[in-house]
């Protein structure tokens, strides 16, 4: 196997990356990773990231990557891999890593373009052996059920190398299917197993077709500490442009009930400071931009210190996640260094009454304390995170959002004037969609006039702000993914 950056490939995108893994295919199981996005969205996602090195450190696998393309000029074309040019319909195993709900469509897409059945059932032996995993899936498999030939269920680390034990290209699909079934619990094979439902869209009933376990039971590692989770290529083409993301733990310890990382990942497992600091001495010797990401990164203990040590090394730290009650002067000088211009925390709603039905556990003071801390310490714009749409949410909650931010722009002036430079302040709204396993999972979405129309007087009630932006959700594509989420 090698590791290297890749002077020649089948695609533009080998002219900017680094790390790129090359294996040859005599002897190997091949796979194509596909993310059902671009390749700008795939790469900058540290999930698809780690699944492309975990297949390729099984020696018998070769993994190669496949995006879809949203250039018509492709449409018709075949998907191909980005390391060898090969169309996805070559590979032994197709697998999708997918994390966001809204993908589910470009499933199909892709496969239709790799002149592969859409459905499970229509797909033989001599078709590429179809998988997919990622957190969408975690959480509910369903909606895609019957185009995937077998799921992930969990995490992948804890049961891919059993898997390739046990796979064998040269067997009959079905025999394959039976064999991993029985023997990997994390392993869901929709074929194998019949739902019922109730008229109002509920799970009635699922049961065993035949002889495969009752239920399948997610895959969860209990201690992540031997795990290195971090960028394995680095390209100028994703969000994250030569930034070497970390992951810094799994979970949340505070369980926002809209939040499904709070749920899904429990117990929550933060990594310890020291391998942290491991993977940042890692990733320095690489690039000078290091991204810390997280669901509750500000809860490491030290981290603030953590990232001070490097100052002398002129590394810039960003962070997925500020929690506006766990800031502190170290951290902040983090991101002074780091030239941070803009810096982001989730109020998430206005009001002290939604926020306690929400489980937020953040006060108004709170935000308050944060907003000065962060320009106080130069940063100089700031982001806000706000939902809509939120169960029992009232007129008086929407009004509270923009009494908030108002306020918000107060404190931001106050403490701005005091250096001399006025930043910008961006509210961003965001839909509120019920998710699986959490406690709002039941709870019907509101309908897309009445989020419109929230949205609409919020952006009236600001618009006479000055330095105040304000950017919106789309209600609709909230909608389809509240749809495609809980099947």
């Amino acid at each position: 196997m090698v590791w290297k950056t890749s002077s020649k490939g089948s695609n533009k995108f080998f002219q900017s990356e680094q790390g790129t893994i090359r294996k040859g295919w005599r002897g190997r199981i091949s796979v194509a990773l596909v993310y059902p996005n671009t390749y700008n969205v795939g790469m900058s996602n540290l999930g698809f990231q780690t699944t492309y090195k975990l297949f390729n450190k099984i020696e018998h696998v070769v993994c190669e990557r496949a995006f879809l393309s949203f250039d018509h000029k492709s449409d018709n074309k075949p998907i191909i891999s980005i390391e060898s040019g090969r169309s996805i319909a070559d590979f032994d195993i197709i697998a999708f890593s997918v994390s966001f709900e809204n993908d589910y469509l470009n499933i199909l897409t892709i496969l239709k373009r790799g002149n592969l059945p859409l459905l499970s059932v229509n797909r033989d032996s001599a078709c590429p052996l179809v998988m997919a995993g990622g957190v969408a899936f975690f959480l509910n498999p369903e909606p895609v059920a019957p185009f995937i030939d077998c799921f992930i269920i969990g995490e992948a680390e804890g049961i891919l190398k059993r898997f390739f034990e046990i796979f064998r290209p040269d067997k009959e699909k079905e025999s394959n299917l039976r064999t991993i079934a029985r023997n990997l619990p994390g392993i869901y094979i929709p074929s194998f197993y019949e739902a019922a439902y109730h008229s109002d869209g509920k799970m009635l009933s699922f049961k065993p077709l035949t002889n495969v376990p009752a239920k399948v039971r997610r895959t969860f590692v209990k201690d992540i500490s031997d795990l290195t989770t971090c960028s394995v290529i680095l390209t100028n083409d994703t969000t994250f442009n030569q930034t070497f993301l970390i992951e810094t733990g799994r979970g949340c310890p505070h369980g926002c009930r809209f939040c499904s990382a709070g749920y899904i990942y429990r117990p929550p497992r933060l990594r310890d400071v020291s391998l942290i600091e491991k993977s940042i001495r890692i990733g320095a010797s690489i690039t000078d931009k290091i991204g810390l990401v997280g669901a509750a990164v500000t809860d490491i203990r030290d981290i603030g210190k953590l990232c001070s040590r490097f100052h002398e090394k002129e590394l810039k730290f960003s962070f997925s996640s500020l929690r506006a009650d766990a800031l502190d002067s170290n951290f902040i000088a983090a991101l002074k260094k780091s030239k941070v211009k803009t810096a982001t925390i989730a109020p998430d709603a206005g009001s002290e009454r939604m926020r306690r039905v929400i489980n937020k556990g953040i006060t108004e003071d709170d935000i308050m304390n944060a907003v000065e801390i962060l320009v106080a310490g130069g940063i100089p714009n700031i982001k806000l995170y706000f939902m809509i749409g939120l169960p029992t949410e009232t007129a008086e909650d929407v009004e509270a959002i923009i009494l908030l931010c108002k306020e918000i722009k107060q404190k931001f002036l106050n403490s701005s004037r005091v250096r001399k430079r006025i930043g910008e302040i961006t509210i961003s709204l965001n839909c509120f969609v019920p998710k699986p396993f959490t406690p709002f999972q039941w709870v019907a979405m509101e309908d897309v006039k009445r989020l419109k129309k929230k949205i609409k007087i919020i952006k009236n009630g600001l618009k006479k702000v000055a330095n105040l932006h304000v950017n919106a959700d789309n209600p609709r594509r909230a909608l389809i993914q509240a749809l495609l989420s809980r099947g």
